[in-house]
C-alpha cells in the first residue's frame, strides 16, 4: 500500500474511533507530509468539517506556487465542497483510496485537468461499509450537485 495512503487511512480510523466517518486525507508534497485530516462532522456538529479540508487548514497557509506541487491523499472521494477547495488551490492531483461506495466530485475534477487516481483499496472500503453498518442513518449518498456526506 502507498504509504501516503497509509496516512489517510490512519486518520480515518481516528474519525471512526470518535463515532465520526471514516473518510482521511494527506497533503503531500516532495515526499513530505504537509498536512493531515479526518473528517470530523459527526463528532463536532459542523457539516463543513472535511478530511480534506483539515488536511488542508493543519498544513497552513502556503503559496500558490506549493500547492501546485502537492497531491491531495483521501480515503474517498472528495465532496463538491472539497473538490472546489483542490481546485481553488491548484492541487493538481488527487489520489483516493476507494469509489465504489461513493464517486463523489471525481469527475469534475478530472474535467478540470486535475489527474486523479483511484487505488480500490479494500481497507478503505471496509471503513466506510464499517460506519454503514453501525449508523446507517449517517451516511446518505449525496444527491447529484448536493456538497455534504
Amino acid at each position: 500500500m502507498d504509504a501516503f495512503l497509509r496516512v489517510a487511512i490512519a486518520e480515518a480510523r481516528i474519525s471512526l474511533t470518535q463515532g465520526g466517518i471514516p473518510a482521511g486525507s494527506a497533503l503531500i508534497r516532495g515526499g513530505i507530509v504537509l498536512g493531515r485530516g479526518h473528517d470530523r462532522c459527526l463528532q463536532g456538529h459542523h457539516r463543513l468539517l472535511h478530511a480534506e479540508l483539515q488536511a488542508l487548514e493543519n498544513a497552513g497557509p502556503l503559496p500558490d506556487h506549493i500547492y501546485a506541487q502537492c497531491t491531495l491523499y483521501s480515503t474517498m472521494p472528495p465532496c463538491c465542497m472539497c473538490a472546489g477547495a483542490i481546485l481553488l488551490l491548484g492541487i493538481p492531483r488527487v489520489v483516493v483510496g476507494d469509489a465504489l461506495a461513493y464517486e463523489g466530485e471525481l469527475n469534475l475534477l478530472k474535467a478540470r485537468g486535475v489527474q486523479v487516481e483511484v487505488l480500490e483499496d479494500p481497507r478503505c472500503h471496509e471503513l466506510l461499509e464499517t460506519v454503514r453498518r453501525r449508523h446507517p442513518e449517517c451516511w446518505r449518498p449525496p444527491a447529484v450537485g448536493a456538497c455534504d456526506r
